[in-house]
């Protein structure tokens, strides 16, 4: 098969269109034909070797995948040849994929099946930031930084739907649009008269880095959560009566079919900015990395 293969750490040079072995599918696994992958900021990291574990060269990245079962391994139920399906799985930036069949989703009714693989990781983890990092419940006062991305836009859906007060954080000239995120309140985390007038919140979701994510961990009430997709900032330690966490989401395909649901039924927007070739790989990933853009998906 064709995938986009790195040989070693480097930047988005080193993705290789090449040939690479078929995936062998074991017993429950279910062997897919990709018609979708999306590129993460995660994968980027993963990339350049930052902040990531060693990796067994050559290797082939990608989280997030889109497409439809061509096979089925020993012992595999509920998926038939054909199936189009979703997953947070791995190695995905290729052609075919073997997933197990635990992880797959069905695309539902309604969800485009190439637009599907923008959602598996960001959708995921949004949900799980607010419903098990942040235990949000409803009447609680939720901030959701980074709200224009991906993971924010997922947070700000599911912080509802527990029956919290959403306050959508993003930057000044994303305010307008931000309207479109149906939360109470539309924040400029980058205008520090706008940060001052907002009262201490119980909760806030996490998904930017640097000062500003310092600025907001001082804004959670005492007894209340600062829970992190990037990371505890490092004043942590100045505010001892606030539970803050580092999360990192996990594989679950019953949160995917949730989330992807809502997508279908137009009640969540994943924006996707561009679809390239998966020749291009990239420069899908230079593109995430200068950041500020919905979804790069990359076609077989």
């Amino acid at each position: 098969m064709k995938a986009a293969v790195i040989y070693e750490f480097g930047g988005p040079d080193v993705l290789k269109y090449a040939d690479y072995p078929d995936p062998v599918v074991g017993a429950g696994e279910v062997l897919v034909r990709v018609a979708a992958a999306s590129i993460n900021p995660i994968d980027t990291f993963e990339r350049a070797g930052r902040d990531w574990g060693p990796l067994q060269f050559p290797v082939v990245l990608g989280w997030d995948v889109a497409g439809s079962v061509l096979a089925l391994g020993p012992g595999v139920t509920g998926f038939s040849v054909g199936d189009r399906v979703l997953a947070w799985a791995d190695h995905t930036y290729a052609e075919l994929c073997a997933i197990k069949a635990e992880l797959l989703v069905k695309i539902p009714e309604g969800l485009d099946p190439v637009a599907a693989a923008a959602l598996p990781l960001v959708t995921v983890t949004g949900n799980q930031l607010i419903a098990v990092a942040a235990e949000a419940k409803a009447g609680q006062t939720v901030l959701v930084s980074g709200a224009f991305g991906g993971v924010g836009r997922s947070a700000v859906f599911t912080a509802k739907g527990r029956g919290a007060r959403v306050i959508a954080g993003v930057l000044e000239h994303q305010l307008e649009s931000a309207n479109s995120l149906g939360a109470h309140e539309v924040l400029a985390l980058d205008d520090e008269n706008a940060l001052n007038r907002v009262a201490p919140v119980y909760v806030v979701a996490n998904a930017v880095r640097g000062k500003t994510a310092e600025r907001l961990l001082g804004m959670v009430k005492p007894g209340g959560v600062f829970a992190s997709v990037t990371g505890v900032p490092p004043n942590a330690k100045d505010f001892p009566s606030i539970r803050a966490t580092a999360f990192e989401s996990k594989q679950d395909a019953n949160t995917l079919s949730y989330m992807a649901a809502a997508v279908a039924a137009g009640t969540l927007v994943i924006p996707i900015d561009r679809c390239l070739p998966l020749k291009d790989a990239a420069a899908g990933h230079a593109a995430v990395e200068k950041g500020g853009i919905g979804k790069v998906l990359l076609l077989p």
